[in-house]
């Protein structure tokens, strides 16, 4: 499912539904599906174990927030119907808006992909300022209120184990613990959710779980950058190397660049280290970026991701009412490919319907089934492209190998071709699924035989022998 074939977001549809939703986790996810349940709710109140700033900063529990972070269309466009208004704000507050297509310089397969024919919206921004300006918006929601600095240590279940009907909070200031009833509880608490373990301890079957390892870990720097240069960069590994590395402009005259690398081939943690790791790439670019613009970070960040996960909370029969689980508590993925707030937009999205549709009754499973194929479309981009190397370990999708060449191709013939280059990034950018790139128009520009496919035919009497390329 991507944004072409889901239903947009429609005020007024949702009716009353509840007294008062619990949103466990102040993440993007957190937030977008609190904006949504307030269409529905007298009160919705999001727990977060953080303290949050009055100003956009890293936070402890999104340890990844250092990095390049990108706002795919999916998520653009979602967040502009639920928060109008919210992309003049972002560029109030300093972020970029840049093309997609020309400023976004993507380099893969050996050269750089040609520039669009149309122009593709792209925020660039930090990812403290993208949540802090989200927290703001969504606060701002009349039934939504924030405690941060408390954690949730239980669930509150009927007599029979079947229903959720609050949690347990403890206040991480004082080590007070209070109970507070919900109709509804949300687990937005990305990869260390512990509803799944919670589920086994309470008789229910914890869900089926796919997990791809890629051993991934990302070296952060900022650097400071001419305002009139707009420019982004993005190298994907391929094989045999495995780094690369993405580079974006965001507010304060600064790019971020984040270095990385799979399968333990890691970049380092130290200045010197980095710019030699920025060397062995297949552009000038970055490194000479690095060398000439001032630093603007103190020291390097990093970041491992170990593997993807999916939880396959859609395959269960059986599930408490009153519960619901979103984001990377549901599924998480190599993030290189800028995906994660765009799901959780998406899947916010899904929660909306849901509610529309039918209010509470058997929300857990119907919620599960319509977000199944949210996450289907990210997982086969990121999956599928991390088993272009041999060392990637884990259950592969159906047809990975043959869509792989079929992409290889793609790329390749992107390099002069605008078209192909619009077709891809529109599937990048979760507006399109993975299936457009299969439509007639397209497939027949990827596989049309060119000169380099034939050989080159000779003219009468130049002499030049025909002969196809190795």
């Amino acid at each position: 499912m991507t944004l072409e074939t889901v239903s947009r977001y429609q005020r007024g549809q949702v009716a009353d539904v509840g007294d008062r939703a619990v949103v466990v986790g102040g993440s993007i996810a957190g937030l977008l599906t609190a904006r949504v349940l307030a269409d529905g709710f007298d009160e919705v109140t999001i727990l977060e174990r953080d303290s949050l700033p009055d100003e956009p900063g890293a936070r402890r529990g999104v340890p990844q927030g250092r990095h390049v972070h990108v706002l795919q269309e999916a998520g653009r466009a979602t967040l502009e119907d639920l928060l109008p208004g919210f992309g003049e704000e972002l560029i109030s507050a300093g972020a970029l808006m840049i093309d997609g297509l020309s400023d976004f310089r993507h380099h893969e397969q050996g050269d750089f992909l040609a520039d669009g024919p149309r122009r593709v919206p792209m925020y660039c921004a930090t990812r403290p300022l993208l949540e802090h300006l989200v927290r703001r918006r969504v606060t701002d929601t009349d039934p939504v209120e924030v405690r941060a600095g408390c954690r949730r240590t239980d669930y509150l279940v009927d007599d029979a184990t079947q229903t959720v009907e609050g949690v347990v909070v403890r206040d991480d200031d004082d080590g007070g613990v209070d109970d507070v009833p919900a109709d509804l509880v949300v687990d937005a608490t990305g990869r260390t959710s512990q509803t799944p373990a919670w589920l086994e301890e309470h008789g229910y079957e914890p869900p089926d779980v796919d997990e791809v390892h890629i051993d991934v870990r990302y070296s952060t720097v900022r650097i400071e950058r001419p305002p009139d240069d707009r420019r982004a960069f993005f190298v994907p590994p391929e094989p045999p190397r495995a780094r690369g590395a993405g580079m974006f402009p965001i507010e304060g005259d600064r790019w971020v660049a984040t270095l990385f690398g799979m399968h333990g081939d890691h970049p380092p943690a130290d200045p010197d280290g980095l710019c030699e790791f920025a060397a062995t790439l297949p552009i000038t670019e970055l490194e000479r970026l690095l060398d000439e613009q001032p630093w603007n970070s103190d020291g390097v960040a990093q970041y491992p991701f170990p593997s993807n996960r999916r939880r396959r909370f859609e395959r269960l029969d059986r599930f408490p009412d009153g519960l619901l689980v979103v984001g990377d508590a549901v599924a998480s993925f190599n993030p290189i490919y800028g995906q994660g707030m765009s799901v959780a937009a998406l899947e916010a999205l899904v929660l909306h319907h849901a509610l529309a549709d039918g209010d509470r009754d058997d929300l857990p499973l119907r919620f599960f089934d319509r977000a199944e194929p949210v996450v289907d479309v990210p997982w086969s981009i990121a999956v599928g492209g991390d088993f272009a190397f041999p060392q990637t370990e884990g259950p592969k999708p159906r047809g990975t190998d043959f869509f792989n060449r079929y992409l290889d191709r793609l790329v390749r013939k992107a390099h002069t071709n605008g078209d192909l280059r619009d077709a891809l990034i529109r599937v990048f950018m979760m507006e399109r699924p993975p299936s457009s790139l299969l439509r007639p128009g397209v497939a027949w520009q990827v596989v049309r035989p060119t000169r380099a496919d034939l050989g080159t035919v000779p003219r009468p009497g130049s002499g030049i022998q025909s002969g196809k390329t190795p």
